[in-house]
């Protein structure tokens, strides 16, 4: 097993359509799990939500969160991200991230779809500032 550097982690996080698995803290203290499309931004991931969801109501009373983000095939990798949420609702800044978040999963094509079926009343837009990065590629060596 290797660590990555921030170079290789920022590249295995940023390729192509890898989904990250987000954990998020329920009321009760349990851990909530659900797969997420997501950007770097920076010293950040960026990713929308609903505000209604479990994941919008768990960010909004704990903002602690984690992102991990894999490769199953041999020999693995994996990176985890972890920090504290901010939520924002403006939608122009929501509508312009739904967008770039379609485009990298979806397609150039179809990025003005997503961000205008993202980006409106109801949408969070999710910004996670990274404090915690544990990044290993060749799991399996």
């Amino acid at each position: 097993m290797t660590k990555m550097t921030e170079e290789e982690w920022r590249a295995f996080v940023s390729a192509g359509t890898r989904t990250g698995k987000l954990a998020t803290v329920r009321d009760d203290g349990s851990p909530h799990v659900a797969p997420i499309w997501f950007l770097l931004d920076g010293d950040e991931f960026v990713f929308n939500t609903g505000k209604d969801t479990v994941k919008g109501r768990n960010l909004a009373r704990d903002g602690r969160v984690s992102l991990c983000v894999d490769d199953d095939t041999p020999p693995f990798a994996f990176v985890s991200l972890s920090g504290r949420a901010e939520l924002i609702e403006d939608l122009e800044e929501l509508r312009l991230w739904a967008g770039r978040i379609g485009a990298r999963y979806m397609g150039e094509d179809r990025a003005d779809e997503f961000g205008e079926r993202n980006g409106v009343p109801g949408e969070l837009l999710v910004r996670v500032r990274i404090e915690k990065v544990v990044a290993q590629a060749g799991v399996a060596d």
